[in-house]
């Protein structure tokens, strides 16, 4: 049997996941981040994006937001505003706000708050991407 790791990933609303895992690959803000069993202790911020979780051979992509996570040789804590599974993901939905944010970073008016527009935008193809539909 392939050695685990324990992890949980939390949202201000609920844990949104919690299992034994072989291996994390995830967004940190210096650069993609892959976590084994018996990692070496780290905390480290994450950018909005895809965590790749491995277990038992099985790859699942969770879309998460910004956030935090900690790493302990028997643990792994991720922190994010929000987190989806695939089969949690509304596609029309993320679709629709994909299109309005790049609508709002097209748009040629003078008022417009980039950085929110942009995080919309990685919001949505986060979530697209996870849900296989990118």
């Amino acid at each position: 049997m392939a050695a685990t790791i324990r992890l949980e990933i939390v949202t201000p609303e609920k844990v949104a996941y919690a299992q034994e895992i072989n291996i994390l690959e995830g967004p940190a803000v210096d650069g993609e981040i892959g976590i084994l069993p018996r990692h070496a202790p780290l905390v480290t911020c994450l950018k909005t994006g895809i965590l790749k979780v491995t277990k038992d051979g099985e790859r699942i992509k969770i879309a998460i937001s910004d956030g935090f996570m900690e790493v302990k040789p028997e643990q792994i804590n991720v922190i994010v505003r929000t987190a989806e599974l695939p089969h949690q993901i509304d596609i029309e939905r993320a679709k629709a706000a994909q299109q309005r944010a790049r609508q709002r970073l097209d748009s040629e008016q003078e008022i417009i708050d980039y950085a929110r527009a942009e995080a919309a935008l990685n919001r949505a193809i986060a979530r697209l991407k996870a849900a296989g539909h990118h």
